[in-house]
C-alpha cells in the first residue's frame, strides 16, 4: 500500500482550517459573554434608576421637613399650637343639656358549688 504524499500546500490549508476553527470557538465564547454582560447592564441600570428616584424623593422629603412650612403645619395640626392673633376654639358641651349617665353593667355572681355536686353532674347529667 502506497502512502499518499502530503504537499506543503495541503499542510498550510489544514493548519488554516484548524486556526479558523479555534477563532470561531473563541468568537462564540466572546459573544455569549457579551450577551451576559449586556443583560447584567440592563438589570443594573434599572436598579440605578430606582435608587436615583428614591434619592430624589428622600431629598425632597428632607427639604420639606426642614422648611418653615413643615414646622408651622406640625405646630398647628399635631402640636395644637396657635400663632399670635389666632383665636383657638375649644368645643364644649351645651350647658342646658343633661349629660347622659352611663348605665351600670350588671354583675353576675356565681353560686358556690360543692365538689360532690360537680361529680354528680358529670356522672349522671344532672344539674347541681
Amino acid at each position: 500500500m502506497k502512502r499518499p504524499k502530503i504537499n506543503p500546500k495541503q499542510l498550510i490549508i489544514g493548519a488554516l482550517i484548524v486556526v479558523v476553527i479555534f477563532l470561531m470557538a473563541d468568537f462564540n465564547s466572546r459573544m455569549s459573554e457579551l450577551n451576559r454582560l449586556k443583560a447584567q447592564e440592563k438589570r443594573v441600570a434599572g436598579e440605578v434608576t430606582s435608587l436615583v428616584q428614591t434619592q430624589i424623593w428622600l431629598e425632597t422629603q428632607i427639604a420639606y421637613a426642614t422648611s418653615e412650612a413643615a414646622v408651622e403645619a406640625w405646630a398647628r395640626e399635631q402640636g395644637r399650637l396657635a400663632q399670635e392673633g389666632d383665636n383657638p376654639v375649644v368645643p364644649l358641651p351645651a350647658g342646658d343639656q343633661a349629660q347622659p349617665t352611663p348605665a351600670p353593667l350588671p354583675v353576675s355572681t356565681l353560686e358556690p358549688v360543692e365538689n360532690w355536686e360537680v361529680w354528680l353532674a358529670l356522672f349522671f347529667d344532672r344539674k347541681p
